[in-house]
């Protein structure tokens, strides 16, 4: 397992979200990514999670409202990966595996 600092792998996450293409990261509006060390027990695979109502089932009443969450799961992450840069492509494929969630009204969990 790759060894790392929440610091050093929030980090990596940043990259991650930097090299998401920008027709992509224009559709996140009022969403947030958060780490987290590990997901529920009941999924220990699990590399992300989309949180919110997406944007096709946002009405009228949609203003205020906090901001989905995207999170994105260290521990998981860290045993698939061998390398740095493999957490930035993994953590990269996460997220944008997550937009459709965000996109749609199907929510979506992403599983290693």
């Amino acid at each position: 397992m790759l060894e790392m600092t929440r610091e050093e792998f929030e980090e990596l996450v940043a990259e991650a979200l930097d090299r998401i293409p920008p027709e992509l990261t224009r559709l996140m509006d009022n969403v947030a990514v958060f780490v987290e060390d590990e997901p529920d027990p009941t999924d220990p695979e699990l590399l992300g999670l989309y949180e919110g109502t997406p944007l096709t089932d946002r009405g009228e009443w949609y203003a205020g409202v906090l901001p989905d969450r995207i999170t994105i799961y260290r521990g998981p992450t860290l045993r698939m990966c061998a390398t740095r840069e493999e957490v930035v492509a993994e953590t990269e494929v996460t997220v944008v595996h997550d937009i459709p969630s965000y996109t749609s009204s199907e929510g979506l969990r992403l599983i290693g």
